[in-house]
């Protein structure tokens, strides 16, 4: 791997170099990965509706919350789940399978209070 890609893949993935013991060096994600608010306390006010397509499944937000809820869910790190892409209301979450799509969609609508 290249210095400059691993420059790129380092700066994209939001990590921060810190010194650790003996002033060695290292990358961690920054503080505030720290504390994502759980999916259960968020989902309840911000969840609109959730629906599987395939191995995807669309999760719609009030305006402005699918970041957050998008980080709320990369955060569960859910089994299946290949990641997340958050756009204002809209969440798309890309799984491995269909199964894993409408057990990911049936956990969300409990968590929401919805299912």
């Amino acid at each position: 791997m290249a210095q400059a890609t691993l420059s790129r893949d380092i700066r994209d993935l939001r990590l921060v170099k810190v010194k650790g013991a003996g002033g060695v060096p290292y990358y961690t994600l920054p503080e505030e990965w720290e504390h994502v608010p759980p999916l259960d306390s968020i989902l309840p006010t911000l969840f609109v509706s959730a629906e599987a397509i395939g191995n995807l499944v669309v999760v719609r937000t009030l305006s402005g919350a699918a970041q957050t809820v998008a980080s709320g869910i990369d955060w569960e790190e859910y089994q299946g789940v290949a990641g997340t892409i958050a756009g204002d209301d809209t969440v798309l979450i890309i799984v491995r399978d269909a199964t894993t799509a409408g057990k990911i969609v049936g956990t969300i609508s409990a968590l929401a209070g919805k299912g």
